[in-house]
């Protein structure tokens, strides 16, 4: 049986379509919680690691103490070889994990749906290629300033930023959300409070594009899904 270990950060930032596709494949995913207490192990005994988004920045490891240990599982993971991907949050711990850098973003909190612009390195990665021009889903204040050494970009944002890399033969971050459903994202508007590139009534607009292209978004993730889950077929299964 192929088993992934999920980190998870908060309640409103669950797995969505990338779990719920994975189920569909017959594939495990266990999840772990530090923010219910649970311990992220030192040591990956699962076939992948996945690691998902959350409102907390990347280095505030005092403040969040399961930060610093799934950071520790992630350099461990990219080293070892072992099928790794990192959604928003979680690309920013890769890349902090890593030695590279995360900042606020200069330009501004992104929010909504924006094209996947893959870069020619892109085009040809074997989790993201035949995706460029995608509706992605994005909801980021922080951005990666700097890549850890030997990684590759492999999508630019609009604003620039990096919006996918590759850290490793298997190992992936994107900051843009696959695996976010329309009804996640309403989750995470409860407490918006607009900046001031936003208007008071952004996540209607917002809502209503992602509502009005569920099915393409969900096709989407589900091509994530698929691509990450035929990297895993390809390595020597690491659970029992």
């Amino acid at each position: 049986m192929t088993r992934f270990l999920v980190v998870q950060h908060e309640p409103e930032a669950p797995g969505g379509w990338l779990t719920e596709r994975w189920t569909q494949l017959g594939i495990t995913a266990d999840t772990v919680r530090g923010d219910l207490f649970e311990t992220v192990p030192t040591r990956l005994e699962h076939d992948a690691l996945v690691v998902l988004g959350g409102a907390m920045n990347a280095d505030e490891d005092e403040t969040y103490p399961w930060l610093a240990p799934t950071k520790a599982l992630l350099r461990a993971a990219v080293a070892q070889g072992v099928p790794t991907l990192g959604v928003c949050l979680g690309h920013q711990l890769m890349v902090s994990a890593l030695g590279g850098e995360v900042v606020l973003n200069p330009r501004g909190r992104t929010s909504g749906l924006f094209p996947l612009s893959l870069t020619a390195d892109g085009d040809a990665d074997p989790l993201l290629g035949g995706l460029s021009g995608r509706d992605v889903v994005h909801y980021n204040g922080d951005v990666v300033s700097r890549l850890p050494d030997g990684a590759e970009r492999l999508a630019t944002a609009p604003d620039g930023s990096v919006q996918a890399a590759r850290f490793g033969p298997r190992a992936w971050g994107v900051q843009f959300h696959p695996e976010t459903t329309p009804e996640i994202f309403e989750g995470w508007m409860t407490d918006f409070r607009p900046e001031p590139h936003e208007a008071p009534d952004s996540p209607a607009t917002w809502l209503a594009q992602m509502e009005s292209r569920r099915e393409a978004n969900r096709t989407t993730g589900y091509a994530v899904a698929d691509a990450f889950a035929a990297v895993v077929r390809l390595c020597p299964s690491r659970s029992a």
